[in-house]
């Protein structure tokens, strides 16, 4: 790990790498900055407690961060904590013993503020906090959080499904996602010996089965869509009007009655059928990310991180032939101007595309199941068609193992060549 000097203008020039990295400040031993890859920064020491000298383990805690502490703040309360660890303090036992006697809603608040607002995205920060929200507290929330039972676990998850806005699927949905909430808080209470190692009420509950929707389009249905994408940005789709209504004497006529979608909201969902990205990462796609010499994206920020995306030769051509209006390449309201922002959406386009190819019900994220089931479908590998979609788990991809047809076949391909070959030796013919 680097030493520096730490100090307001040390820190400013910092860039986050890859991975979690932690600056440790040459003059003060033991004192140092995290910064995470998100660029999130936080204020540790570090120390061996006791007079074990080194064969005595380390150990890290937290002691604020740039909101809370400037350096010289940070510094002061380092130099105290580590002088009292000199005179046998040890202050990472003593701040477990302290959270050990909290309750559920104290230590997920301290998880969320700690944890998960540093190191995860903005968008799964907010999706814990409803759950810790309206699911966990109103339940456990006043529990010791060391003296949960699965039984008190069970009684949120059923209270979970009796709630008012719990339906069908949805009820499950939610009981599943508070569960699994629950249960990274208390794998997180085990890293931190706020609970013995494998001490979790969560592990031990059932979870619902879930009625996931996966829509894979056959070869005739992307013809259909892609027919209705190439009609809807030359001659536009065709919309109707409420003829009842008085206004609707001064509408067009019939015939002229057809709405023009602009390229790049059609070229948005090309892509997505032609890459399998996510919906942001093509929304937010910027002209910098594209190497179109090596037919690569490079996304700075996936949903699982860093990732590159192989084009094919479809999807560069749909990127070649795209005009450029500003810094992203699904061009916005605002393209081109300072207030440049990448566009939110594509629910107008998408549903008339969808309805015009008589595909209602048609789910954007279903090009991405599609993209999949096809590499699948021709026996490409399961571990390489993850890669493309950047699945960090095999265990994501496996959902598509079943469309994989062609080791079988060629199983049953040799077994009956063999036992046609044997029928010909026998009888001097081939069937």
């Amino acid at each position: 790990m680097p030493t520096i000097k730490i100090s307001r203008k040390t820190i400013a020039d910092i860039v986050p790498s890859e991975k979690p990295t932690i600056y440790y400040d040459a003059t003060l031993k033991g004192f140092g900055l995290k910064v995470m890859p998100t660029g999130a920064k936080s204020w540790i020491i570090e120390y061996r407690p006791g007079a074990g000298g080194r064969g005595v383990a380390k150990k890290r805690i937290k002691i604020g961060t740039l909101a809370t502490h400037s350096p010289e703040a940070a510094r002061e309360e380092a130099s105290r904590t580590l002088a009292r660890v000199t005179l046998g303090s040890d202050p990472a036992a003593a701040r477990s013993d302290e959270r050990k006697g909290q309750t559920v809603s104290e230590i997920a608040e301290t998880w969320l503020a700690e944890h998960v607002l540093i190191k995860r995205k903005p968008k799964t920060y907010s999706e814990y906090k409803l759950a810790v929200e309206r699911y966990i507290k109103p339940v456990l929330g006043s529990l010791k959080f060391a003296l949960v039972e699965p039984s008190d676990v069970l009684r949120m998850q059923a209270t979970i499904i009796r709630g008012k806005t719990s339906k069908a699927n949805g009820g499950r949905t939610m009981a599943n996602r508070a569960l699994a909430t629950l249960s990274a808080i208390y794998g997180w209470g085990q890293d931190l010996r706020i609970v013995p190692v494998g001490f979790n009420p969560v592990t031990s509950i059932e979870r619902f089965k879930e009625n996931q929707i996966e829509r894979f389009l056959t070869s005739e249905e992307i013809g259909a869509l892609a027919a209705a994408l190439t009609e809807a940005e030359t001659i536009g789709l065709p919309y109707e009007i409420d003829e009842t209504k008085a206004k609707s004497k001064h509408a067009n006529k019939p015939e002229n009655r057809r709405t023009v979608y602009g390229e790049h909201a059609i070229a948005a969902i090309r892509l997505y059928l032609f890459t399998g990205c996510r919906r942001s990462e093509i929304l937010k796609l910027m002209w910098s990310d594209v190497d179109l010499e090596r037919g690569i994206l490079f996304l700075p920020d996936s949903k699982t991180g860093k990732k590159p995306v192989i084009l094919s030769p479809q999807a560069k051509a749909i990127l070649t032939n795209l005009t450029r209006i500003g810094k992203y390449v699904i061009a916005g309201a605002e393209a081109g101007t300072d207030n440049e922002a990448p566009r939110s959406d594509l629910d107008r386009p998408w549903k008339a595309v969808t309805r015009r190819a008589g595909l209602n019900k048609l789910r954007l994220h279903d090009l991405r199941h599609t993209y999949a089931s096809i590499g699948a479908g021709g026996g490409q590998g399961l571990p390489i068609i993850g890669k493309l979609l950047g699945h960090k788990n095999i265990a994501t991809t496996q959902r598509y193992a079943h469309l994989d047809t062609d080791p079988m076949r060629r199983v049953a391909d040799f077994i009956g060549g063999h036992i046609d070959r044997a029928i010909g030796g026998s009888n001097g013919e081939t069937t």
